[in-house]
């Protein structure tokens, strides 16, 4: 039997704390080793146990969130989860937190109909798991996890009828989870203002992406913003799929633009690489670099061979640069990638790519 991951939950609402508690103890690659209504209790608990994971809400009395993950990281570094409320300063938080060392985002689970009561313990239980691989100092086995539909849920496979012809400008495709935000922020930085469009699905909460694009914005020579339905792709321009929809790469005469479905979970995810990667193979082709970055499972490793085979150019971030090294390994494992490399050196292959080098 392998060992349970153990998790402490630490969040100020007695019914939070009950959901989430249920939703673990239903895992039986969860544990729960304690519930806490702020750090303060929390501290006293991790003095019996350690847990593998802390899922912590930001607001709360006595001590904020951010307070205690600060305190953790600089004391005794544990993956951490945050679970925030959907709110514009709840979102605003929660980037915070990421800077400071939080792995991964969930939101605070609602009790509405029984399918997304269904879909949101799948989130939070493969953010916990997440999370617990995630490497803090030192890199961690092998991840996978079991995919729940394939990009066929949303989008037929390529074939070469359908294969892009016509458009000849260049589109940049990029997928990333766990280790993700702050990925991204490198990745941009690296980008300059007249750069070919670039379309970003980034595992992440619904309403989260909106703030996401709008700090990245603020940070970037690129315009950076959340997709909208047919929001055309041009240079200059970043578009990130926004949490609970799918986004499909399409193609009008000579003109790139997104469209967003909503659909069932793809590899378990929804906004889902897999299904960015496969539009992309399909309408874009030999005009497109797409990148794999850090992040638990295999989303996008399927849709990176068909982007390979179709003529696209694709890059995996290696696995010293990666908080997890599970997508993109799953990607080299595939035979989809061209060139394995560093974070940091991402950027200028895109950019040479882009200029026909």
């Amino acid at each position: 039997m392998a060992q349970k991951i153990k998790v402490l939950i630490v969040d100020d609402s007695a019914l939070v704390r009950q959901t989430l508690a249920d939703i673990f103890s239903a895992d039986s690659e969860l544990e729960v080793v304690g519930t806490a209504s702020d750090p303060f209790v929390a501290a006293k608990r991790m003095e019996s146990v350690v847990p593998d994971v802390i899922t912590l809400d930001v607001e709360m009395p006595r001590m904020d969130g951010l307070t205690f993950l600060k305190k953790i990281m600089t004391q005794h570094p544990i993956p951490v989860v945050i679970c925030s409320a959907v709110t514009e300063k709840g979102a605003e938080a929660t980037f915070k937190a990421m800077e400071y060392g939080a792995v991964e985002i969930i939101t605070k689970p609602r009790i509405s109909t029984k399918q997304f009561l269904e879909e949101s313990a799948i989130r939070i239980c493969d953010a916990v798991k997440a999370a617990a691989r995630a490497r803090m100092k030192k890199v961690t086995e092998k991840l996978t996890v079991a995919p729940k539909l394939s990009a066929d849920a949303v989008l037929p496979p390529p074939t070469p009828v359908t294969r892009a012809v016509g458009a000849t400008s260049k589109v940049v495709v990029v997928g990333a989870s766990t280790g993700g935000t702050e990925a991204l922020a490198s990745l941009l930085l690296g980008l300059p203002a007249n750069c070919p469009p670039v379309a970003i699905v980034q595992h992440m909460p619904e309403h989260f992406t909106n703030a996401f694009a709008r700090r990245l914005d603020a940070m970037c020579a690129m315009h950076v913003k959340e997709a909208e339905d047919n929001d055309r792709m041009e240079p200059g321009k970043v578009l990130i799929a926004p949490g609970n929809m799918h986004m499909l790469l399409k193609r009008n005469g000579s003109h790139y633009f997104v469209e967003l479905k909503e659909g069932p979970l793809v590899r378990r995810h929804r906004p889902s690489v897999d299904v960015l990667f496969r539009s992309a193979a399909r309408y874009g082709g030999k005009n497109v670099v797409g990148a794999i970055l850090t992040g638990m499972g295999d989303d996008g490793a399927v849709g990176m061979k068909e982007m390979f085979d179709a003529g696209a150019y694709t890059i995996a971030q290696d696995e010293a640069s990666c908080v997890v090294f599970g997508m993109p390994q799953e990607a080299i494992k595939q035979g989809g990638v061209h060139k394995v490399m560093s974070l940091n050196g991402i950027a200028g292959e895109i950019l040479r790519m882009c200029n026909g080098h």
